[in-house]
């Protein structure tokens, strides 16, 4: 029961994240045409795609796409392994929700990649194959700022930029579970540090009572 929980956040986090991009995906206009404003300017619903990794960043080769892809599907099975090692050793139950939420958002983020080129038929237009090359929906954007940039800036001058990236669930259930273990990683690693040491001064007590016991003897 205790490993089921903390996977189970983990499959609700898959779960919301595919509903809100299929919505996205059959209800919503793509692009800036399609744009919903929820808070005035500053915060609205835009349906687009990234097909790289975080705020559009891509590997240059012909198989960038599927290096990434496949690099995620590794990680998904790493991290899973250690959600499942880290509950095994009780550590703090905050840090377990986090690594679940994280787990989550990878594997959301991963159907993506690995699905929806042929799904959705969202896979670039040169991409060898649709399998393992569909671009991962984002709606969500805070709009901070947006604009072309003075060209005297270095590298990104003249380019159109958004100073806030958009972003879907999978991304902030990441985002909010590397955030919080970073602010709260002292609390999380000493309390398991803690723990260790109670077990091994519970063994370490165990082995000296062993010791001044004095063992009993067999009839001749």
């Amino acid at each position: 029961m205790k490993y089921f929980k903390y996977f189970a956040i983990a499959l609700l986090v898959i779960l919301v994240d595919q509903a809100v991009k299929l919505v996205v995906h059959y209800q919503m206009d793509f692009g800036t045409p399609g744009q919903i404003k929820v808070f005035g300017d500053w915060f609205k619903l835009h349906y687009t795609t990234n097909p790289g990794m975080a705020f559009g960043m891509q590997l240059g080769s012909e198989y960038g796409k599927l290096i990434l892809t496949t690099f995620r599907l590794v990680a998904m099975f790493g991290i899973g392994y250690y959600l499942f090692y880290i509950i095994k050793k009780n550590m703090h139950t905050a840090y377990l929700v986090c690594i679940s939420m994280i787990l989550g958002g990878a594997i959301g983020n991963l159907i993506d990649s690995i699905f929806y080129g042929a799904w959705l038929n969202n896979a670039p237009y040169n991409a060898p194959t649709p399998w393992f090359h569909g671009q991962v929906i984002d709606m969500f954007y805070i709009d901070i700022w947006e604009g072309y940039l003075p060209e005297w800036i270095p590298i990104f001058g003249g380019s159109y930029t958004a100073l806030w990236p958009i972003f879907n669930i999978a991304d902030a259930a990441i985002f909010v579970g590397v955030g919080i273990i970073l602010i709260f990683q002292s609390r999380f690693f000493n309390e398991e540090t803690k723990q260790a040491e109670e077990e091994d001064e519970i063994q370490r007590q165990f082995i000296e009572e062993e010791e001044k016991t004095p063992s009993s003897e067999n009839p001749s």
